[in-house]
């Protein structure tokens, strides 16, 4: 008989993660999904991993992916995420990730990965269709079923995987038993869903934006106001928030109004008759003022690499006694014998 899933902790478990696919994190990272991280850690047992292994599906050089590994997960420090609240880890590091991606592998039909959008909009724009970018969602869902999430913050151009992961969980459920928890997303905030500067129909994106279309964490402060100073705006002089007809000027209020706390509503009252200018001028010493203390930590971070290595070892291990129990279980469930001890 198999082993049961593990009763539920006092705390709801709540997992994500994020690639270390550009040299620094973004205003939209930030704004879209740290601040709420930071948030959910008071609430939920809470486990936020880079997602190293999901960065190989895009050729990088070693030294640069590792680099980029660091700096991701100093950024998550740096923006308020508690490694003694919060389990901070790599995903290479804690070894079940790939090992129960096969087995729910074992268990997907490839008519199932062949309508994941995310794989066909990527390798239309020009990325690499390796395999691994091709299976990447069952990966996801094993890091998600790994942990016995209860949820998962997601934004919605996540929820696909997410479904697929439900899926894999109750046909797994259903053919082995009461193995895997069933997740729920957590759907973060539409308020902080960041546009691209540029393109502001386009989230902005580590990947897919121009240099000017994204505000980069690490950026100094001219380079952040240069940017902002140069957003799309429209040939309009009004400052109002219609993301329809003006998605340019409706993306700057949300940036001013999630970093400030000022009501969108009042924002508009307030440049009522300014201009773009003014708006523009405003929203940039708002960026600068916040990101200014979140810069000085990732310094602190990175000048002492030993230490943000004995924190994501330690991160590492508090996830493994998760992850390893819930394998065994899985492997046991499925007919895999256990190593001799």
């Amino acid at each position: 008989m198999p082993t049961p899933a593990p009763a539920a902790s006092a705390r709801p478990r709540i997992l994500s993660g994020m690639q270390p696919t550009s040299d620094s994190l973004h205003l939209g990272n930030y704004l879209g999904a740290l601040v709420n991280w930071v948030g959910l850690q008071e609430e939920f047992d809470a486990y936020y991993f880079v997602a190293d292994l999901h960065a190989l599906t895009v050729p990088t050089d070693p030294a640069v992916l590792r680099r980029r590994t660091q700096v991701t997960a100093a950024q998550f420090i740096a923006a308020g995420v508690d490694p003694e609240a919060s389990a901070v880890f790599l995903q290479s590091h804690v070894h079940p990730h790939p090992e129960l991606a096969w087995v729910l592998s074992c268990q997907t039909a490839m008519g199932e990965m062949n309508r994941m959008t995310q794989f066909k909009d990527k390798t239309s724009k020009g990325m690499n269709a390796n395999v691994g970018l091709f299976t990447y969602p069952i990966l996801m869902a094993a890091d998600i079923l790994m942990y016995d999430a209860a949820f998962v913050p997601v934004g919605e151009d996540q929820r696909q995987h997410l479904e697929i992961t439900r899926d894999l969980a109750e046909r797994v459920n259903t053919r082995f038993g009461p193995l895997l928890t069933v997740p729920e997303p957590y759907i973060l905030k539409e308020s902080a869903k960041i546009m691209d500067l540029q393109e502001p129909t386009s989230k902005m994106s580590g990947s897919l934006s121009s240099d000017k279309g994204i505000v980069l964490l690490s950026d100094p402060p001219s380079r952040i106001a240069k940017k902002i100073r140069s957003a799309v705006t429209d040939a309009e002089a009004e400052v109002r928030h219609d993301p329809d007809t003006k998605p340019g000027v409706s993306n700057l209020l949300v940036v001013h109004s999630v970093l400030s706390g000022t009501p969108v509503a009042e924002l508009e009252s307030r440049f009522a008759g300014q201009g773009y200018g003014a708006l523009k001028a405003e929203v940039a010493d708002v960026v600068v003022e916040a990101v200014g203390p979140f810069q000085q930590r990732m310094a602190e971070l990175l000048a002492d690499p030993a230490e943000l290595d004995r924190v994501l070892s330690s991160g590492a291990a508090r996830a493994a006694v998760v992850a390893e129990a819930t394998l065994r279980r899985v492997k046991d469930a499925v007919g895999l014998l256990p190593a001799a001890r």
